[in-house]
This record gives C-alpha cells, sequence and structure tokens, in this order.
C-alpha cells in the first residue's frame, strides 16, 4: 500500500532529542526522522554517507576543521570517514537519507546509540 507521510503529524509523535525514527525506506536507505536537542556525540560512520536536511530550526555540525551552521531548508552531507557532532541549541527537527546499517553514532557506543529504530507509520 503507498501511503503519503505528513511530517508535522510524525514529529508530533515523539518528543525525545537524538532517538531517529523511521518515516520510510527506499532501496536500501531509510528516510529517518529525529529531533536535535543540546549537543550530540562525536563520530564517523566507516562505510555511510549521510544527508541531513533541515525541517525546522537549525542546528550546527561541529567538524573538525571548522562548524556548518545549518537552518531551516538547508542539508548537508557528511562523507563516510569524516568525524561530526551535531549540535542544536534550542529544538530543530531534521531528515536524515541514510543506508539502513546506519548506526546514529557510527564508531562510538553511549547513551545516545539506538540499535532499534520505531518505525513511524506505513512509510
Amino acid at each position: 500500500m503507498i501511503a503519503k507521510v505528513n511530517l508535522q503529524d510524525a514529529f508530533g509523535r515523539f518528543n525525545e532529542a537524538y532517538a531517529p525514527k523511521i518515516a520510510g525506506t527506499v532501496n536500501d536507505m531509510y528516510v529517518k526522522l529525529v529531533k536535535f536537542q543540546g549537543p550530540f556525540t562525536w563520530h564517523h560512520h566507516e562505510n555511510e554517507d549521510e544527508m541531513f536536511l533541515v525541517l525546522k530550526g537549525g542546528f550546527t555540525m561541529k567538524l573538525r576543521d571548522g562548524d556548518v551552521y545549518v537552518g531551516e531548508n538547508e542539508f548537508i552531507i557528511i562523507p563516510r570517514g569524516v568525524e561530526h557532532c551535531p549540535a542544536a541549541k534550542d529544538e530543530c527537527q531534521v531528515m536524515l537519507f541514510e543506508p539502513i546499517t546506519t548506526l546514529n553514532t557510527g564508531n562510538i557506543e553511549n547513551e545516545f546509540t539506538h540499535h532499534t529504530l520505531e518505525r513511524l507509520g506505513s512509510g
């Protein structure tokens, strides 16, 4: 069954920051929704690139060679192997496009790590 996803409704279904939810699957990629607030953790992904699309608010992507602010309607792609750390002063809503194999904390295991992700709706 083909179903659409209302992003406002989907983001309204959860509150926890840095706990990605699966909103859909495209081939071998997950479309994830996540709220950022506060600092995350420095990490990298050995085998996967990541795309972060800001839908509401904004965040700073901390990189070892300089920070990049990503605001509403902007996205950033972090290539595999690049160490990064998202941080948001205020809550922001982000859509991620990542391979299914991507662990949210990459090479690090800590309190932010989510091995199993909740699926929102039928996306």
